[in-house]
């Protein structure tokens, strides 16, 4: 028996699908102790879309640990964080035109999400928040309630209220509307529920399975919040930072959110950071009413501003775009013609191979281990994990990119073919 399981929690999840130990990371490849190299189609979950010890990214974060630049400043005044604002508005924010306030919280997504909503009963006085089927907002008390999977829930320990939950529109687009049945409920003096003050949402669950939100949808979504008053907080913890395609994946509808939070990748190189972006009229702050002792990651702030730099040299996003135009025609072209009973859903950098339609239960599981067993490293979302996500880093070369298709391509087929004829898939 290994140190890992005498000593870690049995809460560990990851290692045991991965369960080598790995020693060394660059690029798109993890590298394990036995010397065997796997390709990443999982980039830490989203933290790592400019791709395992960036070299532009570690060279600025080298460079300021060597000059004895500040390590840890909670919210005081930084040169670290002077130059990530300044940047992150001149970059981002500017050119798209918004004008939001930034709030530094806790180091992980859900202490941004818990802000969030926090933020969003102050301004509006209501404790009631709207969120979605499907969403994954974080762990922490107050993110879990608006967390949708009854298997994270049911660890709480405690009840988890004040949340209301809506369909999403996938899957559910061809059976009825679901803004008219938000406004159903909102004007239904019967429906036996309050107006909430934040309605949170994903443009794309990512663990949710891979569901996209339609742009039509989000710009009634929108108008939504505006008639009844509303805030509409949109949570780019995964799909953020370029992973999409823009920066953030709101930006395809033409749509601005009141609140935005942020986290995974901001810090460009999996450091812990997380940050809250606010339209200006809803700082309603008091000082220190919301503080925590890493919300001022300085490596972070040195990484997340190397990391802004970098896309916009390299010209990310167009970079992205091609990438993912690649992936979508491989797996509209090469994977769902192995069986009807396939769906593939995405865009950008993020896609989901979707084989719940299968009657065999394991089905997922098995590909994802034998992607594994062949050098590829991803993970499984979506309802009872029926979802074979590709999430690899932003910065893949077509090389590598092309690698791992191959590999998923190997792994469906030999997995579909053990089950051909058989009862377990369908007819």
């Amino acid at each position: 028996m290994n140190v890992f399981e005498t000593m870690e929690s049995n809460v560990r999840s990851y290692c045991r699908s991965f369960p080598d130990v790995f020693v060394k990371a660059k690029g798109s490849r993890i590298y394990a102790e036995t010397g065997k190299s796997f390709l990443d189609f999982f980039a830490g979950a989203g933290a790592l879309n400019y791709g395992h010890n960036n070299d532009f990214i570690k060279a600025k974060i080298v460079a300021y640990l060597e000059s004895d630049g500040m390590s840890h400043g909670l919210d005081m005044h930084t040169s670290a964080k002077e130059v990530f604002l300044s940047r992150f508005s001149e970059l981002i924010l500017q050119p798209r035109n918004l004008s939001y306030k930034v709030q530094f919280c806790g180091p992980t997504g859900t202490n941004a999400v818990e802000a969030a909503l926090k933020l969003a009963r102050r301004v509006k006085g209501r404790t009631g928040i709207f969120s979605f089927m499907g969403a994954f907002h974080g762990m922490s008390l107050g993110s879990l309630a608006a967390t949708s999977n009854l298997y994270h829930r049911g660890a709480a320990g405690t009840d988890l209220d004040r949340v209301h939950f809506m369909p999403f529109p996938q899957g559910f687009m061809n059976s009825f509307d679901t803004i008219q049945y938000l406004e159903e409920v909102l004007t239904d003096g019967h429906s036996g529920i309050e107006k909430p003050a934040a309605i949170i949402f994903e443009t794309l669950q990512a663990e949710g399975g891979i569901n996209e939100a339609p742009i039509e949808w989000m710009k009634k979504l929108r108008e939504l919040c505006d008639r009844h008053g509303i805030l509409l907080i949109c949570d780019e913890v995964q799909v953020g930072c370029g992973r999409t395609g823009p920066f953030f994946s709101f930006e395809r509808a033409d749509i601005v959110p009141d609140i935005v939070v942020l986290s995974k990748s901001i810090s460009g190189y999996g450091l812990p950071m997380s940050i809250v972006l606010m339209k200006p009229e809803l700082d309603i702050w008091n000082p220190g009413e919301h503080t925590g002792t890493f919300r001022g990651n300085q490596l972070a702030f040195v990484g997340a501003t190397a990391a802004l730099e970098y896309s916009a040299s390299i010209s990310l996003e167009a970079d992205v775009y091609r990438k993912g135009e690649n992936v979508r025609q491989f797996l509209n072209e090469v994977i769902a013609p192995i069986h009807h009973s396939i769906v593939i859903r995405g865009m950008g950098l993020i896609w989901g191979i979707d084989v719940s339609a299968s009657k065999h239960d394991s089905l997922s599981k098995e590909i994802a281990s034998r992607c594994y067993e062949l050098g590829l490293i991803l993970e499984r979302v979506g309802r009872d994990d029926k979802v074979i996500k590709l999430m690899p880093p932003l910065t893949i070369s077509m090389e590598e990119l092309e690698e791992g298709c191959a590999i998923v391509k190997q792994a469906v087929e030999e997995c579909y073919e053990k089950y051909k004829a058989s009862e377990y898939l369908l007819a």
